[in-house]
């Protein structure tokens, strides 16, 4: 199977140089790289011509930016790849071998990379245990169909969620399979986040999509600026003073 590999970056090309370093080492190797930018960058897109990807720029939305790097596509298959991913060699042959047992997609195991602290090894485990009941995320590599991801419409071009639509869609069709074999991702966000205000913020916005709030708006939310909401607690806090 020909198997274009989509990757949405921005601004992070020290990640992003050692994933199309890993992706050399592919075997089979992929037919196509695409990495598509949210915006432009002299820096990336020389990492694209030294390792023979495809650059593309859109405006910064995931969604939007898979889509893009979808709809420019040859593959048979697609697969979704974050640039803070780190990529096994035999990762293209266990995609395959789904695909030809009857799987429509998938995704891979959740998994940090660094030190295995139990910290790291309770939030994978939970992690793995919802995405059997709900969806899985981007980080964990999906991949699709060629075919399928055009049937159900592909990602939606909004900046957060865009896998849950297209991810429902797709077990509408066929079998979506969890692949043994993990793609570990850095935890870097949630060492700079704090681990529980992290995992608290990703629930807080999944629960707020699932009540029908906008992703546009839940983005917003999300990408304030930390200086923003230590105004914000401040405020509370004299007005909470203001009232005793």
């Amino acid at each position: 199977m020909r198997v274009s590999i989509i990757i949405p970056a921005w601004q992070d090309n020290q990640a992003l140089s050692r994933l199309l370093a890993d992706l050399q080492c592919l075997r089979p190797a992929a037919s196509q790289i695409i990495v598509v930018g949210g915006c432009e960058d002299q820096q990336s897109e020389q990492l694209c011509r030294q390792y023979a990807a495809r650059w593309l720029v859109s405006r910064p939305c995931r969604g939007l930016q898979m889509d893009t790097g979808a709809q420019a596509a040859n593959g048979e298959v697609l697969w979704f790849v974050h640039a803070d991913s780190v990529v096994h060699n035999s990762a293209l042959q266990q995609i395959t071998e789904a695909l030809t047992d009857a799987a429509v997609g998938g995704y891979f195991r959740f998994r940090f990379t660094g030190t295995r602290s139990w910290r790291l090894r309770w939030f994978e485990r939970l992690t793995n245990w919802r995405t059997r009941l709900g969806v899985p995320y981007g980080d964990q590599g999906l991949f699709l169909r060629a075919d399928v991801y055009r049937q159900c419409g592909g990602f939606p071009r909004q900046a957060l969620f865009e896998e849950v639509p297209l991810v429902k869609r797709a077990r509408r069709v066929g079998a979506f399979r969890m692949l043994p074999h993990a793609l570990p991702t850095s935890p870097r966000r949630w060492q700079r986040d704090g681990w529980w205000r992290r995992t608290l913020t990703n629930r807080a916005l999944a629960l707020g999509y699932a009540a029908g709030i906008s992703p546009q708006r839940l983005h917003q939310w999300y990408s304030r600026p930390q200086s923003a909401v230590a105004d914000d607690q401040q405020a509370a806090t004299v007005k909470t003073s203001s009232r005793s």
